[in-house]
């Protein structure tokens, strides 16, 4: 990997991208008020299903072919990353979700143009999409940097994960230890995770998750909560 390539990626993948994914637990915070998460080994579980039974089958495989239409981006692809961006939201379950993509979306979109991240014509397309997923907009920042589509994805899984786990050692609580060692358990997965994403077509990307659905929008209305998904 090119040296290039590699900050770009600490970059994209740090907690301290001004994004705003530190407020959300996306349906976590919600599996431990309903029990399902009460330690290490619950946490990790959820985590580890939630790469390849979420990421690996919707988010994932949808960055990689978003990085390809920003690529490309030929006179037909910012017709077809809108179209795939306003499937892409239609698919969140939840209004928090909805919500949640959107806020870090536009966020990502406001530092990449402020930036001059890829070139005018990309930088155009960008500022057109309204509203606009977290999704797309991490795929246009991998193609302005020149990325692979693994390393992207990789970078974007460990993101998640990490947030995953921040949010755990909060809400469970974990210590510190022990978040650790759920992200170094995640590491093989997030490579199964993007081996998965990298083969799926797009008719056959999945969201199919009813019971973070249900998480989520009881979370909308929990008594008492630290995280805003």
């Amino acid at each position: 990997m090119r040296l290039a390539e590699l900050t770009a990626l600490l970059h994209l993948a740090s907690p301290a991208l001004p994004i705003g994914a530190f407020s959300y637990s996306q349906g976590l915070e919600a599996a431990v008020e309903a029990q399902w998460i009460g330690d290490g080994e619950t946490a990790c579980r959820w985590i580890v299903d939630g790469l390849l039974h979420v990421l690996a089958r919707g988010e994932l495989p949808f960055i990689a072919h978003q990085l390809a239409r920003w690529q490309r981006h030929d006179e037909k692809a910012p017709a077809e990353l809108a179209e795939a961006d306003c499937h892409f939201l239609a698919s969140r379950e939840a209004a928090e979700l909805r919500r949640e993509t959107e806020q870090m979306g536009w966020s990502l979109k406001q530092l990449a143009l402020s930036l001059e991240w890829g070139d005018a014509a990309q930088r155009a397309t960008l500022g057109a999409l309204v509203p606009l997923s977290q999704p797309t907009a991490f795929a246009f920042a991998a193609a302005a940097h020149d990325l692979s589509a693994d390393a992207a994805l990789a970078a974007y899984a460990f993101t998640w994960a990490e947030n995953q786990v921040a949010a755990a050692i909060k809400a469970v609580p974990l210590g510190q230890l022990a978040g650790q060692r759920i992200l170094v358990a995640a590491r093989a997965v997030i490579d199964e995770a993007v081996a998965r994403a990298l083969v799926t077509p797009p008719e056959r990307l999945n969201t199919f998750s009813p019971m973070l659905g249900v998480l989520s929008a009881r979370h909308e209305t929990q008594y008492s909560r630290l995280f805003r998904s």
